[in-house]
């Protein structure tokens, strides 16, 4: 898409291309929690052969034409369920959904081929922080069945500043800087009992209802670190966009 100034978003792409070759091997399918799905559960996608949910507005027509056919994966979505129950948490199925724009949008860059099965998993609308990794430990084992889990959001979400700064207003009050040094630690903590710790109380960090006036975008990172258990976490991006600082972690 074309942007003003046209390097805005190189380093987020650089860094989604670079996903798949920075894996181990090709991962068997991809579970995404993405920060634009609520439900009042956990649900899973069960949906075959996903269409795009193009849940944007205002953007050029041809972002309404962009196409990532990757298959569902019925069988991942049932293991899904299961691993979920079984943690205690009611995990209903969505037979309809397509993929949103937390999908397709960066995987489209990061597995551009489309070939890998991929299913979602719902945030809880609720958006605790401690059931958030809960879900996520329950969901570790699909990692060593060659299940890709990802987290798409932003660590920096107030959209309101960022788009006062897109249009030519001050940056200098929106950085987020604080919060992100913040969450840095915390993601990367040796201790994962720390992490989770810090986590769960992200809401008192320096900084934080400022980067995340509602946290949905920053929610699916809790998924991922549950899902982590002992492994510690690694800062792979530190990009500074719109006035702001966004960041990805990895873990494992």
């Amino acid at each position: 898409m074309d942007w003003d100034p046209p390097e805005t978003w190189n380093r987020q792409r650089e860094f989604l291309a670079d996903v798949s070759a920075s894996l181990p091997e090709a991962p068997k399918a991809l579970l995404v929690i993405s920060g634009h799905w609520e439900e009042p559960q956990f649900t899973v996608q069960k949906n075959p052969a996903p269409s795009l949910l193009f849940d944007y507005n205002g953007f050029p027509p041809h972002t309404y034409e962009l196409t990532w056919p990757a298959p569902g994966d019925v069988a991942l979505s049932d293991r899904v369920q299961t691993l979920v129950e079984a943690a205690g948490f009611p995990c209903p199925v969505d037979e309809a959904r397509g993929y949103d724009h937390g999908v397709f949008i960066p995987l489209k860059v990061a597995f551009p081929q489309a070939d890998i099965p991929c299913v979602q998993l719902s945030l809880r609308s609720d958006l605790d922080p401690t059931a958030h990794i809960a879900v996520g430990r329950a969901l570790a084992p699909l990692r060593d069945e060659g299940v890709l889990i990802i987290g798409s959001g932003n660590t920096y979400h107030n959209m309101q500043k960022m788009m006062h700064a897109m249009r030519g207003g001050a940056t200098d009050s929106v950085n987020g800087q604080e919060f992100d040094r913040w969450l840095s630690d915390a993601a990367t903590r040796t201790d994962p009992a720390e992490r989770d710790q810090m986590l769960a109380r992200w809401d008192a960090a320096p900084g934080a209802r400022d980067a995340n006036p509602r946290e949905e975008h920053l929610i699916p990172l809790h998924v991922v670190a549950g899902a982590a258990l002992a492994d510690k976490g690694v800062k792979t991006l530190e990009d500074h966009v719109l006035g702001a600082v966004e960041s990805a972690f990895t873990f494992g």
